[in-house]
């Protein structure tokens, strides 16, 4: 008999703690979000959320994240679907799909830092909403990821 590891099996037989860990750390989701009035479309800017730490692409108060930032979409099994504009990257995503982690995973790589190495992260391109002159100019930060 073999055992799947935790990430392989269907999004509703995770623990809270194995949900968690799907998140790979790249910060994507914490970027600032515009959205077309006429199509709905979504537009990521390269403007942080001013909680998330540039560095480790962590979310500085991620355990009331929500009170903290009232327009932070906490990932949940129940309102994933609804959230159709994270990242292709993002593991929830690619689980929901029934897709494999890519392999610079931290889950597969066994290392937190290869989401960073691989370019995924938003490390090396995010800026910090205190260096937004005007934060109503979000628009002049739209960017495509790679």
């Amino acid at each position: 008999m073999t055992i799947r590891p935790f990430w392989q099996l269907p999004l509703d037989q995770l623990t809270p703690a194995e949900w968690e860990q799907l998140c790979d750390g790249c910060g994507r989701c914490c970027l600032h979000k515009l959205e077309d009035e006429d199509s709905g479309e979504v537009f990521y800017t390269r403007v942080a959320c001013a909680r998330l730490d540039l560095d480790s692409c962590r979310c500085t108060v991620y355990a009331a994240r929500a009170q903290a930032e009232p327009e932070c979409a906490v990932i949940t099994p129940a309102n994933l679907d609804a959230l159709d504009y994270l990242p292709e990257s993002c593991a929830y995503r690619l689980r929901r799909a029934g897709l494999p982690l890519p392999p610079w995973h931290p889950l597969l790589s066994g290392d937190a830092q290869s989401v960073h190495r691989a370019g995924i992260s938003v490390r090396s391109y995010a800026l910090p909403l205190s260096a937004v002159p005007d934060p109503d100019d979000l628009e002049d930060y739209i960017i495509d990821f790679p």
